[in-house]
């Protein structure tokens, strides 16, 4: 794999615009990079390259020019397949949807396009985003590029696979129940969830739904800025968001005076594997030598479970109750579980819900009366046995759901916090683990500056993988490769 692939998207795209390198050049490294790689991973799983090609000799023409460009101009990437892409398969990963072609971009999409992203296809992503295992009856599995028999995570697998195998260096995501964070230390990038309303997520049938959210994955915090400016604004829903794309600057490491919190169980008792504590327990003298006052802490967690199950249950039965009725046979039994319990949900559970909601939040801000900053493993497990669904023990602790295992992002979802996850280490056999870290509502910029600031002192995301290129690695029946 050459030089550039090994760039961050803020140098390649400087170089783009500075013609130390053309958008062809790139968009053909990252084309090579594709077909030396992703057939162990499986992230890319639709490509769209004549079109590529198409917008990287329009962007060459504009730099020629002098015309003014987007902070993504000529940059490469393949987008999440839960996104709607017009002209191009979008899946979800759904038999249900396997030949669905939209005619428009979704907002997210639009955005990154009108920052200058060059559109090459899709990644794979679990069956409507539901679960932190990337695999589906459509694509198949996404593996994980530090070891390609582990899980890479989901929902925003694919991506992650993808910008981690250094097939591009920045791509989109999604997260409501830590579909960027898990990917993200699974696979030993940077993924970040921010506040709600930075990024404004459609949400055709509850336009003010909250849980969810749309972020980029990245090697970089730099990187991470970079696609906030390319994304953060107001759409049509009005939300408490005040933070523009002028924000989000370069970050500027600084963890000096930062009061961190930390827990390994959320102070309820969640479990968690001792091979991933042992290897966070030694990153936490790092923030300290950068400045930062370290303590055992924790905000009161005991009403984010019911907060999140209930809510993340009636967002799927609103988005997804019509198509399970009409395509029920074909969907997975873990989304028909879950859309079947927001469709069983009473007035009595919404208030309920609504009402530890607000205990939530009250402690949450008591948390952050004493600390700025909560730390917090991003995923319970290592990466598990790609074959498996999901882990059914957790730390010895059996799983009841598919969301179990997914509970230490899950927690932090319900609070609605911006949340990054961060390289947090090896195991001794060289496997990923990752932090989360929360700050609170709209500090966001405050907190890729904090994660800057712990970047600087480890740099885990330098680390490659020890993917073996293969020229010939892709087989036409493994890609499906659309046509405008």
């Amino acid at each position: 794999m050459n030089e550039i692939q090994h760039l961050s998207a803020t140098e390649l795209t400087g170089k783009i615009r500075s013609r130390e390198l053309s958008a062809r050049e790139a968009l053909e490294s990252h084309i090579q990079a594709i077909g030396e790689v992703n057939a162990q991973i499986n992230a890319v799983v639709i490509t769209d390259f004549d079109r590529a090609r198409t917008l990287a000799a329009a962007a060459d023409e504009a730099t020629a020019r002098n015309e003014p460009t987007g902070v993504l101009h000529g940059l490469p990437m393949t987008h999440k397949d839960t996104f709607n892409t017009a002209g191009l398969l979008s899946t979800q990963g759904s038999l249900a949807l396997k030949d669905n072609v939209p005619e428009h971009d979704d907002l997210q999409i639009a955005r990154l396009a009108a920052a200058g992203a060059i559109r090459t296809g899709k990644s794979n992503v679990p069956e409507f985003g539901a679960g932190s295992h990337t695999f589906n009856e459509v694509y198949g599995t996404t593996t994980n590029p530090y070891a390609v028999d582990r899980s890479a995570g989901g929902s925003s697998g694919g991506v992650a696979a993808a910008v981690a195998a250094r097939i591009q260096p920045l791509g989109d995501g999604s997260d409501m129940g830590g579909s960027l964070r898990i990917p993200a230390s699974f696979c030993n990038v940077i993924g970040f969830r921010p506040s709600y309303g930075v990024i404004p997520l459609e949400a055709p049938s509850n336009a003010y739904s909250w849980l969810a959210r749309s972020g980029p994955i990245a090697r970089t915090v730099e990187d991470i800025a970079l696609f906030m400016r390319a994304s953060t604004g107001d759409h049509a829903i009005a939300t408490p968001n005040n933070l523009t794309p002028g924000d989000f600057k370069t970050p500027i490491p600084d963890l000096r005076g930062v009061r961190i919190g930390y827990s390994f169980d959320f102070g309820i008792g969640v479990p968690v594997e001792r091979e991933v504590i042992e290897v966070l327990q030694r990153q936490l003298s790092l923030f300290e030598l950068a400045g930062a006052i370290v303590e055992e802490a924790c905000m009161d967690f005991s009403d984010a479970d019911e907060v999140f199950g209930n809510v993340r249950a009636f967002d799927f039965a609103t988005n997804l109750g019509g198509l399970v009725r009409s395509h029920e046979s074909l969907i997975k039994p873990e989304v028909l579980w879950n859309v079947k319990k927001g469709l069983e949900l009473d007035a009595a559970a919404m208030i309920s819900t609504m009402a530890a909601r607000t205990r939530l939040e009250h402690a949450v801000q008591n948390y952050f009366s004493r600390y700025d900053l909560f730390l917090s493993p991003a995923a319970q497990v290592l990466p598990f046995d790609a074959t498996q669904r999901w882990p059914e023990r957790i730390a010895g602790t059996p799983a009841e759901t598919y969301l179990d295992w997914m509970r230490s992002a899950c927690l932090l979802s319900a609070t609605g916090l911006p949340v990054i996850s961060m390289p947090g280490g090896f195991t001794e056999s060289g496997i990923p683990v990752g932090w989360q870290m929360a700050a609170n509502h709209y500090h966001d910029v405050q907190l890729l500056d904090w994660a800057a600031g712990y970047e600087e002192q480890t740099r885990f995301a330098d680390q490659l993988p020890r993917l073996v290129a293969d020229p010939a690695s892709v087989a036409a029946s493994e890609i499906k490769t659309a046509t405008l």
